[in-house]
């Protein structure tokens, strides 16, 4: 079945990769009609989503939050039936580990960027804290088409702003270095108001303005009873119960146009498709592009990533004192190996209501280019969380169980020029009809990010379609017709 034979979005699409972007594409292009077959190189599906367990409790090892003041993740999570299973942190309350202490975390601020020097109070040494007072008195500084986030911001308010606080935070988000990370493409909103003000303090007032008019409220962010996991399950369900077939274990070796579609091989079979959305990670994406989409295929290969591993221990809970709150962000510049911690039982009702008996907490280890700390045996990843989570909270209890969860180029980076690499991109596919990408490595990392970019490729796909049954419905008209004739 092709488009010419169906209504203007259906046909058979073939989804190439089954983490949440993948996943979303396919629920998406079924709502509209299409049939859909989505191939999945690994044996299991969802990505970073990743549930699982320790100590007989139920925990995230991968994603573990969706931003809530984006409507796509909530939204899909409704769609897939699990209204009912999101639950917002029982407590959003977290810390810096840093100058030998843990030091409440600053408000006022737009990703480590401080409206006021007294946002950062308790955090910056007072010379810190002068120079960011000093920040309006200083000449415009123009952005221009980009600007790395860390190199303006230390020119505005000085270093000791990124390396304190830009940097755990961004890092948290990027696993990057500060000093290269785009504005624009990782923190658009303030990007726009740095164009629009002389004063970078300013422009964060004016970021945290429309926000307040725009009365947001309700958590920040969402988990899901069960775990962030079980979305990706729940919408692969969804997928199957609309008629979608869903093959794990199928690695995509070839992609070829057609005259009359796209031929898609994986193992030994070939599957003929009207259009393909490609949701795999950039390089993997460069080398399914690169007979059809070549000069695509080359931005592809471009794009950097970092990885990261997870450690998760869990302990009894009469064996620890943590102090309160949901965890803790640790600045590069301190020095320490981890470079943050979540406290899971505190932050998630849902993982302490399984065994009240029973603390689960997690560290964080790896940052783009540290390549030797990811090197190291699992053993020795949960010995120095441990050392760290000691030297933070004082905790020197024996954990119960251990996990280390290695994710190897799980964060593509933003660096400066990334949003106008993703245009190129997207101006060489143009020419390609009925071929879509979409993922964390074009639009943002996070799940609302990446289902946004699922969203835009089904909107692509479905116009793709219905400009070849307007062309095999009135082929005269399509290739003489024009205004007036």
């Amino acid at each position: 079945m092709h488009a010419a034979d169906t209504p203007a979005e259906h046909g058979q699409v073939v989804v190439i990769g089954a983490g949440i972007a993948g996943l979303a594409a396919a629920h998406r292009l079924l709502a509209g009609g299409s049939r859909v077959t989505l191939l999945e190189a690994a044996d299991r599906i969802g990505g970073k989503l990743l549930p699982g367990e320790i100590a007989g409790v139920r925990v995230d090892l991968g994603a573990e939050s969706m931003l809530a003041r984006r409507p796509e993740a909530v939204g899909l999570a409704r769609e897939a039936g699990l209204a009912e299973h999101l639950q917002p942190p029982a407590t959003a309350t977290a810390s810096l580990w840093t100058r030998g202490a843990l030091r409440p975390m600053p408000k006022g601020h737009v990703m480590g960027v401080p409206g006021t020097a007294a946002a950062l109070a308790g955090v910056l040494s007072d010379e810190g804290l002068a120079r960011i007072e000093r920040e309006a008195e200083l000449p415009r500084t123009e952005v221009g088409d980009d600007v790395a986030v860390g190199a303006y911001v230390a020119e505005r308010l000085g270093r000791e702003v990124v390396d304190r606080l830009v940097e755990p935070l961004l890092g948290g988000v990027y696993a990057g270095d500060a000093y290269r990370i785009s504005m624009r493409s990782a923190v658009p909103q303030l990007f726009r108001a740095a164009q629009a003000h002389d004063s970078l303090t300013e422009a964060v007032r004016a970021v945290q303005a429309k926000a307040a008019a725009a009365q947001q409220s309700g958590p920040v962010f969402m988990g899901i009873d069960g775990g962030i996991g079980t979305l990706a399950l729940a919408v692969a369900q969804a997928v199957r119960a609309r008629g979608g077939e869903i093959r794990t274990g199928a690695p995509v070796t070839g992609l070829r146009r057609e005259p009359d579609g796209w031929r898609v091989v994986t193992g030994d079979r070939t599957l003929h498709a009207d259009a393909v959305v490609v949701a795999v990670p950039a390089r993997a994406a460069a080398g399914l592009l690169r007979a059809e989409a070549p000069a695509a295929a080359t931005e592809l290969a471009a794009v950097e990533y970092a990885s990261m591993a997870l450690v998760t221990l869990a302990y009894r809970r009469a064996d620890t004192a943590l102090p309160d709150g949901s965890g803790f962000l640790v600045p590069p510049v301190d020095g320490r190996t981890i470079k943050a911690s979540t406290f899971a039982s505190h932050k998630w009702g849902w993982i302490a209501d399984q065994d009240p008996d029973v603390l689960v907490l997690r560290t964080s280890l790896g940052r783009y280019g540290e390549t030797e700390i990811l090197q190291r045996e699992d053993t020795d990843l949960v010995e120095v969380s441990r050392q760290d989570l000691k030297a933070a909270t004082g905790l020197d209890a024996t954990p119960l169980a251990t996990r280390v969860t290695r994710w190897t180029d799980g964060l593509p980076q933003y660096p400066v020029g990334h949003h106008a690499r993703v245009a190129r991109i997207r101006e060489h596919l143009a020419k390609v009809p009925g071929l879509a990408v979409c993922g964390a490595a074009y639009d943002g990392v996070g799940i609302p990010a990446c289902i946004a970019s699922a969203y835009a490729a089904v909107d692509q796909i479905h116009g793709d379609l219905r400009a070849v049954q307007r062309l095999t419905a009135h082929p005269v008209q399509s290739l003489h017709g024009g205004a007036g004739e």
